[in-house]
């Protein structure tokens, strides 16, 4: 195929084949490098056939037979944006003196596309370290702006993963599974796959009956405490306003005076009033009335030894 003799149109196909959309790669180490590979027949394959649902862009024409999709890989082989390698072990790869396709061999992606994402997220990724770092030496306004936004996002997060689990419970109830945005906490997905799709309701699975039952005595038995002991659950009620309070004023685990606030950050060094006074402590207690008792003793020691001397050296006489 003529377009794809152009180097810039194969780095558009080798764009497309290396997102989401394109076939599915396996990592290893190759070289203490960890990489991606797959097997020459896949990726043919995929060329050939893409896998069902797979949006092909529209700026880049479709294969129409295998012969044209191994000479494209040929190329790119050639222009060493995929290298052959071998399988030494389970995940770790080898390289190979042969370096021509064979789709029964492994190869490795090489081409990385283009970097001027990658390398803007690692400068934003440095910067964020940075002014974490630093945080200490904030301005003041801006620790309390990075303070109401945190905890605005951690009770956003609350509310979401609150109204999610009731949904879900009060259509679980009637005998179907409802959940919003179900991908939310999918590790496994992409930032923009995590919201895809918006809604999922799928009917129960048989036998789950008396476990419905259950939970909907429990919560309808909540409801009518809260109904007919209004004291205690407007307590309940307040409390969680004071909470909310207090955790944005920024005093709900907060022991210590505005002074050791604003000084946390300065040296603990003693001033000369406390010098002095810790030293007349000390000399105070060397002076205590114990010390002055042990001197005492001692003396009369002495004496008595003296003593013991001169009735020894009379009945010598």
């Amino acid at each position: 195929m003529t377009f794809y003799e152009d180097e810039e149109n194969l780095k558009l196909l080798c764009n497309f084949l290396r997102s989401s959309e394109g076939p599915a790669v396996r990592e290893a180490l190759l070289m203490e490098k960890r990489v991606h590979y797959l097997k020459g027949e896949k990726l043919v394959n995929f060329m050939v056939e893409p896998k069902p649902g797979t949006k092909w862009p529209s700026n880049l024409p479709r294969f129409e037979n295998r012969q044209d999709a191994i000479a494209v890989c040929k190329e790119l082989c050639k222009l060493q944006f995929i290298l052959r390698c071998e399988k030494r072990g389970k995940g770790e790869l080898g390289m190979m003196r042969m370096r021509d396709f064979d789709e029964a061999g492994y190869f490795t992606w090489i081409y990385e596309g283009d970097m001027t994402q990658s390398h803007m997220m690692t400068a934003a990724l440095v910067v964020g370290f940075l002014l974490c770092v630093c945080f200490p030496i904030w301005p003041s306004f801006l620790r309390v702006f990075v303070w109401y936004l945190s905890v605005s996002f951690l009770l956003f997060i609350f509310l979401l993963i609150t109204v999610r689990a009731l949904l879900f419970l009060f259509v679980w109830m009637v005998g179907w599974e409802f959940w919003f945005l179900p991908n939310l906490f999918d590790e496994s997905l992409g930032f923009a796959d995590s919201f895809k799709p918006v809604i999922s309701c799928e009917p129960t699975m048989p036998g789950q009956l008396p476990y419905r039952l259950g939970v909907g005595i429990a919560f309808f038995s909540f409801c009518y405490w809260a109904v007919t002991q209004p004291s205690e659950f407007d307590g309940f009620v307040s409390a969680q306003g004071d909470f909310l309070k207090d955790l944005y004023a920024g005093t709900l685990l907060s022991d210590m005076s505005q002074e050791d606030k604003e000084n946390i950050d300065k040296p603990k060094v003693q001033s000369l009033d406390d010098l002095l006074k810790n030293l007349d402590a000390e000399i105070d207690k060397e002076d205590e009335p114990g010390d002055l008792e042990d001197e005492d003793n001692l003396d009369s020691m002495l004496d008595n030894l003296l003593d013991v001397e001169e009735e020894i050296d009379e009945e010598e006489e």
